[in-house]
C-alpha cells in the first residue's frame, strides 16, 4: 500500500521494527522517543523511601501487562525469607483475577491495590519504592520506567520490545527473560539485599533520564512534520 512509503514516526527501535515486519520502508522510519517531564519526576532528597522493601507497578491492569509474574515473584521471594510488599496502582478488567491470585499465593497482606491514583500520588510512588517493575511481553517504548528512572527509581523489566529500549542492563535497572520469574526473583533480591547497587542503579537511571525532554521530542517531532511538508 502507498501509505507504507510515506515518511513515518516511531517511539521506539522496537516500533519501529515492528512497522517494517507490517512492510513499512525502514529508511522512511523516524525513531522519535517519548519525553519526562525531569522538573516534575525528580528525585527529592526529603521524600524518605519505604522503610521495608517496597516493589512498584503503576499503569493499566491488562492480561497482557502480566502483572500476575510480578505477584509470582513476589511470593517466591516471601518463600526465601526476603520480606517484601508490592504496591500495584492503575486500575483495568484484570484487577478481580489479580486479586484472586494475590489471594490464593497468601499475599494479602503484602500487596496494596489503590486504585488509580494522582500525578502527585505516582510520583511519591515513584520516589519512595524501592524498586519499579514492569514485566509486559511488548510495549512501545515504557513511558513509567522512563518516570521512575527521572525520580531516581531503578527498574527490573522483562527483556522485550520497547522495554529493553527504555531500561539499560546494568545501568538503570536490570533485563530478565520474559516470563521467567526465577530470573526476576534473583535481580529482584539482589536489589532488595544490596543498597548501594539500588544506588547506583537509581543514580544511572536519574542521568539517562535526563536525555529524554520534551523539548528535545517536540523539537525532532517538528523537524520530522516540516520534513513530510516539505515532501521528502
Amino acid at each position: 500500500m502507498i501509505y507504507r512509503n510515506v515518511p513515518t514516526e516511531a517511539v521506539s527501535e522496537s516500533t519501529a521494527d515492528d512497522l517494517v515486519r507490517r512492510g513499512f520502508r525502514r529508511d522512511r522510519i523516524t525513531v522519535i522517543p517519548n519525553g519526562v517531564d525531569l522538573d516534575f519526576f525528580t528525585p527529592d532528597a526529603s521524600v524518605e523511601r519505604f522503610a521495608e522493601p517496597t516493589l512498584l507497578y503503576l499503569g493499566r491492569l491488562k492480561r497482557y501487562k502480566r502483572v500476575d509474574l510480578i505477584l509470582r515473584a513476589l511470593a517466591v521471594l516471601r518463600d526465601r525469607g526476603i520480606g517484601a510488599r508490592l504496591i500495584i496502582a492503575g486500575r483495568g478488567d484484570e484487577q478481580p483475577s489479580l486479586e484472586r491470585l494475590r489471594d490464593e499465593l497468601g499475599l494479602g497482606v503484602r500487596v496494596e491495590m489503590p486504585g488509580f491514583v494522582s500525578e502527585e500520588v505516582k510520583r511519591d510512588l515513584f520516589r519512595r519504592a524501592w524498586i519499579h517493575v514492569l514485566t509486559s511481553p511488548k510495549e512501545g517504548w515504557g513511558i513509567t520506567n522512563l518516570e521512575a528512572a527521572a525520580c531516581g527509581t531503578p527498574t527490573v523489566a522483562s527483556d522485550s520490545p520497547g522495554l529493553r529500549e527504555s531500561v539499560v542492563d546494568g545501568r538503570t535497572g536490570f533485563l530478565v527473560p520474559h516470563g521467567d520469574v526465577v530470573a526476576l526473583v534473583d535481580r529482584l533480591a539482589a536489589l532488595i539485599r544490596d543498597a548501594s547497587l539500588r544506588s547506583r542503579l537509581g543514580d544511572g537511571a536519574r542521568r539517562f533520564a535526563e536525555r529524554y525532554t520534551w523539548d528535545r521530542a517536540a523539537n525532532e517531532t517538528e523537524a520530522h512534520l516540516r520534513m513530510v511538508a516539505g515532501g521528502a
